[in-house]
C-alpha cells in the first residue's frame, strides 16, 4: 500500500518520512523553504545533482522546482528562466509517467509540478516581457479550464480549482499593475459569481472593493464592503477573528479615502486588539498616524511590532514606510537606518530586499 493510501487510511505516518518516501530528502528542502533559505536551496539542489543523488525522473523535477523558485525568490530571473528551459518542452510529452513505467506501473498523466506552469507563465514580467507573461496566463488559463472539462474526481477537481483561482489572481494582479482596472473587475465578478466558500467569496469581494475604490467607485466599494459584512455575520468558529478583522481593515480604508484618518486608526486599532499579529492593521495604523503628523506614535507602532513579531512584520513594504518616517522625523536619520539595516542582515530571509531602506 502506497504512503498516500495509508494516510487515507488513517494511519499515523512521520511527515518527514512520507515526504522523502515521495522524493529523495524533500522534507529538508520544505523546511529550508519555509526558513527563507533560498541559497541554502540552490547548495543542496547542486550537491544532490553532483552526487547523482536523484535516482527518478519525477526527482528531478521536483529538485529543479525547488532551484527555479530559489532563483526566482534571489531575483536571479535569467537564470531561473535558463534552469526551466531545461524541462518546458518535454512538460507535456516527455516528463510522463507512462514514459517511465519502470518506476511508475500502471500511473498515467503529467508528473511536471504546477508551479513550473506558473513560473513559466510569471518570468518573462520580470524580465520586461510583460505581454509575454500574460499571453502565457492566459494560455495557462485555457490549459486548466480543458482539464475541468474532464471527468475528475471530486479532490482532483478542487486542486484544479485553487489553480485556476491562482491563475486568475494572477493576471488580475498583472492588469492591476498597469491600472487596467476594467479587465480586473470583469474577472473578479466571473470568479465572484463561481461556487466558492464563504470565506473565500469574502476575501475576493475586498478585493474588488478594493479595485472599485482605485475605480473612483467609492460608493461601489461600500456597497461591496456592506456584502461581506453579511457573508461575516454568517460565519461562525475559528475563521471569525480573521475575517471579523477584515470587515474592520476595509471600514477603516473607507475612512483613509475620505481622509477622516482618527476614525481610521480606531478600526485599526480595533484589529489589533483582537489579533496582534495583524500586520495589514499595523502598517496601516501607522501610516494614519503620520498623515495626522503623530510622527513619533506612528514610529513606535512600527518598532514595536518589528520587535514583537519580525518574522511576521519584517516586509519590505513595513521596513519602507518605517524608513519614511524617520526621514520625516530625524535629521540623523541616516544612522537610525544603518542601524535598522544591520539587525535586518541579522534576521531577514534571503530574498529580502535589503535596498528598501535607501542607505
Amino acid at each position: 500500500m502506497s504512503a498516500s493510501q495509508r494516510m487515507n487510511a488513517g494511519e499515523t505516518i512521520d511527515s518527514v518520512k512520507l515526504f522523502n518516501d515521495l522524493c529523495y530528502d524533500l522534507s529538508s528542502l520544505q523546511d529550508l523553504a519555509c526558513r527563507g533559505a533560498w541559497r541554502s536551496i540552490l547548495d543542496k539542489v547542486a550537491q544532490a545533482r553532483s552526487r547523482s543523488l536523484l535516482s527518478k525522473p519525477h526527482e528531478h523535477l521536483v529538485y529543479l522546482s525547488y532551484n527555479a523558485i530559489a532563483l526566482t525568490k534571489l531575483r536571479r530571473f535569467s537564470e531561473a528562466v535558463a534552469e526551466l528551459d531545461l524541462v518546458e518542452k518535454g512538460l507535456d510529452n516527455i516528463y510522463r509517467y507512462e514514459t517511465y513505467p519502470h518506476h511508475y506501473p500502471n500511473c498515467h498523466g503529467s508528473m511536471a509540478p504546477f508551479v513550473l506552469r506558473w513560473l513559466h507563465a510569471e518570468l518573462p514580467a520580470r524580465l520586461g516581457k510583460r505581454q509575454e507573461t500574460l499571453d502565457r496566463f492566459y494560455m495557462l488559463l485555457e490549459f486548466i479550464k480543458e482539464k475541468l472539462s474532464n471527468n475528475l474526481a471530486d479532490e482532483a477537481r478542487q486542486v484544479w480549482r485553487k489553480r485556476e483561482c491562482l491563475v486568475i489572481n494572477s493576471i488580475i494582479s498583472h492588469h492591476l499593475s498597469y491600472k487596467e482596472f476594467g479587465v480586473c473587475l470583469e474577472l473578479m465578478k466571473d470568479l465572484v459569481n463561481r461556487e466558492l466558500s464563504p470565506v473565500a467569496r469574502a476575501v475576493l469581494m475586498s478585493k474588488l472593493g478594493y479595485v472599485q475604490m482605485q475605480f473612483g467607485d467609492l460608493e461601489g466599494a461600500k456597497g461591496t464592503f456592506g456584502v461581506i459584512e453579511e457573508i461575516v455575520r454568517e460565519m461562525k468558529g475559528e475563521i471569525e477573528i480573521e475575517m471579523a478583522n477584515l470587515v474592520n481593515r476595509n471600514k477603516a480604508l473607507v475612512f483613509m479615502v475620505e481622509k477622516d484618518y482618527a476614525s481610521a486608526v480606531r478600526e485599526y486599532q480595533t484589529c489589533i486588539d483582537r489579533d496582534g499579529e495583524d500586520v495589514v492593521a499595523i502598517n496601516n495604523k501607522a501610516l494614519c498616524l503620520m498623515y495626522m503628523r503623530d510622527l513619533s506614535d506612528s514610529i513606535k507602532v512600527m518598532e514595536n511590532a518589528l520587535e514583537r513579531i519580525p518574522t511576521i512584520a519584517l516586509n519590505e513594504t513595513f521596513v519602507v514606510n518605517l524608513c519614511s518616517m524617520y526621514e520625516l522625523a530625524y535629521v540623523n536619520h541616516s544612522d537610525i537606518k544603518k542601524t535598522l539595516g544591520t539587525w535586518i542582515a541579522r534576521v531577514a530571509p534571503d530574498d529580502f530586499d535589503t535596498s528598501c531602506t535607501r542607505i
